[in-house]
């Protein structure tokens, strides 16, 4: 898994760089990417063949409950694999997740965006560079299937490590408890980041778990480097270096580690992180000023959640794990009591659980976020893995008989509930609608989607036009040459102006519309086909 961890990383910056150098080419990013793929192929055949070879004797373990869990996870993944194959329609992937990688492969660099619309180009984009082979290589089909696939590789960091402490069926619980959450659902079928910040988080933990293990040095290294690729994937992970960085405290005095040493080891986790984010702080640094650009900026003025009152915590949590906007499980609650009475019986590996459990939610209370449960999910593979601890001294007790239950019902209700939610995807899998029908239907154009609905601009734009934009916000499927008001600069050129959800500059009130579409809310406007400049 590490190896797979560090190949990714690998590859994503190799696209990184290529960016930057300016050669960014989709021919030589298609060559790049099917070398890197063969490569991987063949690294990892044995472990391929290995890897189905357990599945297979997975099938055969003589426990009820362990095949019904196994069928119920295939289920959940074939669920949520529907969506998978569908085209993207969720608003942050069509704002920047999607669109930045498409426009550096129209630019052949990887540059900073300046202006109020694509802000998040001056930030750490690593999974977004593993999209520009995707989309290179296909559409937003295959970066969507990235995306679901780093939700399977923290799926299986959570068995892997399950199975240091736990049985076959406990192990598969946790994993039940982990994938069946509405929010871990959602995201699998998007071209978002959380699953891939999600799955470097939990190897840095992995790797810590090792280090506490076996006290070797390669550990410490290893979890500064996988935690670099977490916040380069998501800034806001910067959150868990705290978490991080405490637990490395806590080994090093439960190990006994002397002082010199301890320090040697807190300054190479530090300095590994810092190392693997220093190109994209640099990046953005030479580009804004800002190493850490747009936060502290009127485009992202973020600020701790300093509203400490124990009361409001606890309420917090509560909604948090009740009424998210990014539903999660509930039972990460409703285990919350039996903790005091399994406490005394936790190992020394289990009270790690609970401790980043506590401080992971902490750093989630206080660290800026806008709602909703993707802000907590890279932190739920180890709260899932703390369901096991509480579970395990009651193992022959009702109660965990009846956790269990809730366990399995709570995932054929989110299985039942993304089924529904991804059944708008069947038609179009199985060929029955077209993209452009699916899209029509599905895109929200009042918020700013933008698609050529009727194929009009297929039609009547040429490669050597240019068209200006106003009002639209999600630009990745604007297949035409174009430049948007938020970056827009004197001199440039164009010969249509498009406006959709806004008016008409009053610069422009003398060109003639030549085309209207009611149901994308686009209007364009052109001076007889004629050249301007702004």
């Amino acid at each position: 898994m590490f190896r797979l961890a560090l190949i990714i990383g690998i590859y994503s910056y190799s696209i990184f760089s290529i960016g930057l150098l300016g050669i960014l080419s989709k021919n030589l990013v298609n060559i790049f990417t099917i070398a890197f793929l063969l490569f991987l192929i063949l690294y990892f055949k044995s472990d391929i063949l290995s890897f189905f070879k357990s599945i297979r004797r997975l099938c055969v373990i003589k426990n009820n409950l362990f095949l019904f869990l196994l069928i119920l996870l295939i289920t959940q993944i074939l669920v949520n694999s529907i969506g998978v194959l569908g085209p993207e329609i969720a608003f942050d992937s069509l704002w920047y997740h999607l669109s930045l990688p498409k426009v550096y492969l129209e630019l052949e660099k990887v540059t900073y965006i300046p202006g109020g619309l694509l802000y998040y180009s001056a930030m750490p984009k690593f999974i977004e560079m593993i999209y520009v082979g995707a989309l290179s290589l296909g559409s937003e089909v295959l970066a969507k299937g990235i995306h679901f696939f780093l939700g399977l590789a923290v799926l299986l960091a959570i068995y892997k490590i399950s199975r240091k402490f736990y049985s076959h069926t406990y192990a598969l619980l946790a994993c039940i408890i982990f994938y069946s959450s509405l929010v871990v659902g959602w995201e699998s079928i998007t071209a978002f980041v959380d699953l891939g910040r999600t799955f470097f988080e939990i190897m840095a933990f992995w790797a810590m778990l090792n280090f506490f293990k076996t006290k070797s040095s390669v550990w410490v290294l290893m979890s500064g480097i996988m935690l670099g690729f977490a916040i380069a994937a998501k800034l806001l992970a910067i959150g868990s270096l705290v978490i991080m960085i405490t637990f490395l405290f806590f080994i090093c005095y439960k190990q006994k580690i002397s002082f010199k040493k301890s320090v040697i080891y807190f300054c190479l986790f530090i300095l590994s992180c810092l190392f693997i984010l220093l190109p994209w702080f640099i990046f953005a640094f030479r580009s804004t000023g800002n190493p850490i650009f747009p936060i502290f900026t009127s485009l992202l003025p973020l600020a701790p959640n300093l509203n400490l009152y124990p009361h409001e915590i606890v309420k917090s949590c509560i909604l948090l794990f009740m009424a998210s906007a990014d539903p999660i499980s509930p039972i990460f609650l409703i285990t919350v009591p039996l903790i005091p009475f399994a406490f005394r019986k936790f190992s020394s590996y289990e009270k790690m659980f609970l401790v980043y459990s506590v401080l992971s939610l902490c750093i989630w209370y206080i660290t800026p976020h806008l709602g909703g449960g993707r802000f907590i999910l890279p932190y739920l593979p180890v709260i899932s893995l703390l369901q096991l601890a509480i579970l395990r001294p009651f193992e022959k007790n009702m109660y965990s008989k009846v956790i269990v239950m809730l366990v399995v019902f709570l995932a054929v209700i989110s299985i039942g509930y993304r089924f529904f939610a991804n059944v708008k995807y069947v038609p179009y899998v199985f060929g029955f609608q077209t993209k452009d029908y699916f899209l029509s239907k599905n895109l929200n154009f009042s918020f700013g989607d933008f698609y050529d609905t009727d194929g009009y601009f297929k039609k009547n734009i040429k490669k050597t036009d240019k068209i200006l934009i106003f009002g639209t916000h999600n630009l990745y499927y604007v297949d035409f040459p174009f430049i948007h008001e938020t970056w827009v600069k004197k001199g440039d050129e164009f010969n249509y102006v498009l406006v959709q959800n806004a008016s008409l500059n009053p610069r422009f009130f003398f060109w003639k519309k030549i085309y209207e579409n009611k149901t994308s809310n686009v209007i364009l406007y052109s001076l007889g086909g004629k050249k301007w400049h702004y």
